[in-house]
């Protein structure tokens, strides 16, 4: 009796959670890591279920199979065949984890077989009826659009950690909380019914809901990768970006990465260079220039000067085009259209330096965008205190500095849009699972110049685009297009620069009221190295993006300027 009383009243909660303690398992019970969505809810990045197979080696042994021709004795290496005929595993291999768990600890309850098998796998062990074989659920990453914005979606590690782009970005969106349960086991390791306990909850992760159209992205990708394959560039870019809100709408970058298969693409294209390359935008650049001094009011589209072939301004620098011609009596308009350095130059010097600095920044050259990207570049941008006499000059017209395409695309959408620079948008939050959105982009504007030097800009733009050599290759027939071409010496690593050139075309349209902004930059088209490489990839995408969402066709004639005097 006292015995019985010690055992059942005074030891009883001790004895009980010992004994709970030898028969009871905890396991992880993985969260689901959130989607990544395009504007439209395709899925870009998601999440299936994959199960690990695991064991219990101490248990591991002989057992009764009930079949149709009645039972039926199972040997260890019969049921080590059946496993690994499943998992692609020999049986003897089997046997080798069941053997080295044993060899480590001689009451191994737990040993891995194969990790994240899919569906059809986990039924065919279970239908084995394998006693001592326990699945558990391992979500895994899938990329279903394959390389369509494998640029900016990023991929994870084979063990689920975010290792690119958005994936790293957004991880405090998309990552999971995992969670515990625990079960009690019998004498033959077999979980018992009903005792699963769940002792901490699960929270799955946030879907990330970016700006990206998936329709378009492929699109602009297949349009960017044909021509840079065709023109032997080195590299790409493309940027499409919405002129009224800032969002963007595509950002193709060649070459690229698919998600599924991260190592057939070389380390140095499995990001976006689009955001974390800078380079010299060349005269795309002098659409900022001519911007700022048209706002500040110290010139007009009409206003005159000698463009030389070479200009030696009184400070020592010595600025030349790109061909020799003789002096051109030009407007600011003829400036553009001939894409002049020394005209640019002259235009440029009616500001100071401090100026032409200060509304760089307005514009955001030198500063990272809003979109958080993972590894943005900034750009170089130099105090204006720190120029040489070159630099003060060279950065007129697109040389002694460097952006990135987005930054570019980030100008013209600022002249686009009346002056006002959006803020660049490439998600717009973090969806809960009861709907609502956290961290949302932030959709207020910041003028940087007037509407009414925004207007001349687009108006001197549209010359450019009617009257430049590469017209024939980028018209688009029924709508006003605003561009400017580029073409900037690379650097060679060296503090210097290569034979090679970056090509650029950048621009908005319909320019009496623009839509979208495309900005498109190839790296050494080895086969044809100028601006005329990159326009048709221009006309494409800027034709797509106007027909997709139905850019209503221009009703007014382009202005008609004077560029000579």
């Amino acid at each position: 009796m006292v015995r019985l009383i010690d055992i059942q009243v005074v030891r009883a909660d001790t004895l009980s959670a010992d004994s709970l303690g030898n028969r009871s398992v905890e396991q992880t019970v993985y969260g689901s890591r959130g989607d990544i969505l395009s504007s439209d809810g395709d899925v870009l990045a998601g999440t299936v279920m994959r199960y690990d197979i695991t064991i219990s080696p101490r248990n591991a042994g002989e057992f009764t199979r009930t079949t149709d021709a009645g039972p039926v004795t199972v040997t260890v290496a019969q049921a080590a065949a059946e496993i690994g005929a499943i998992t692609g595993q020999t049986g003897d291999e089997i046997l080798g984890i069941i053997t080295d768990s044993l060899a480590a600890n001689k009451n191994s309850d737990f040993a891995y077989v194969a990790k994240k098998v899919n569906v059809d796998s986990l039924r065919a062990i279970k239908e084995l009826s394998i006693p001592w074989i326990y699945p558990r659920t391992n979500p895994s990453r899938v990329y279903p659009n394959g390389a369509v914005a494998g640029n900016l979606v990023g991929f994870v590690s084979a063990d689920g950690e975010p290792q690119a782009g958005l994936e790293v970005g957004q991880d405090s969106c998309l990552a999971s909380t995992n969670g515990v349960e625990t079960y009690e086991k019998g004498a033959d390791g077999v979980r018992i019914p009903g005792s699963t306990v769940t002792a901490k909850q699960v929270v799955d992760g946030g879907d990330v809901v970016t700006t990206i159209n998936r329709d378009l992205q492929w699109f602009v990708q297949q349009a960017l990768a044909e021509q840079a394959q065709a023109t032997g560039a080195a590299w790409g870019t493309v940027v499409v970006q919405e002129v009224k809100t800032g969002k963007l709408l595509a950002v193709a970058d060649y070459p690229t990465v698919d998600p599924n298969n991260v190592s057939a693409t070389a380390a140095k294209n499995r990001g976006s260079r689009a955001f974390t390359d800078s380079f010299e935008p060349g005269s795309t650049f002098k659409t900022l220039t001519s911007a700022s001094v048209l706002d500040s009011g110290k010139a007009t589209l009409k206003t005159h000067i000698i463009a030389p072939y070479r200009y030696k301004p009184g400070n020592g620098a010595n600025v030349n085009d790109s061909h020799r011609h003789d002096d051109e009596k030009l407007t600011l308009t003829g400036v553009m259209i001939e894409s002049s350095n020394t005209g640019m130059s002259k235009f440029g010097e009616l500001l100071s330096d401090q100026q032409r600095y200060d509304y760089m920044k307005k514009f955001g050259v030198g500063t990272p965008t809003e979109t958080g990207f993972p590894r943005e570049d900034s750009g170089i941008l130099h105090p204006y205190e720190k120029w040489d006499p070159q630099t003060a000059y060279a950065t007129m017209f697109g040389q002694g500095l460097t952006t990135t395409a987005l930054q570019v695309s980030s100008i013209y959408q600022t002249i686009a849009n009346d002056g006002v620079r959006m803020p660049v948008t490439l998600v717009e939050g973090c969806r809960q699972a009861d709907g609502s959105v956290l961290d949302k982009a932030d959709a207020s504007g910041s003028r940087v110049i007037s509407a009414e030097a925004a207007h001349a800009t687009s108006d001197v733009l549209e010359m450019v685009y009617a009257n430049s050599w590469v017209a024939s290759k980028w018209e688009i027939p029924g709508y006003r297009v605003a561009a400017k071409t580029g073409t900037a010496q690379m650097p060679n690593g060296k503090g210097g620069y290569s034979r090679g050139y970056l090509v650029s075309v950048s621009g908005f349209a319909p320019a009496d009221d623009p839509q979208f902004v495309v900005s498109v930059s190839l790296a050494d088209p080895v086969k044809m190295n100028t601006s005329a490489a990159s326009a048709p990839i221009f006309q494409k995408v800027m034709s797509q993006a106007l027909k997709k969402y139905r850019a209503v066709p221009s009703g007014t004639p382009a202005p008609d300027l004077p560029a000579n005097w």
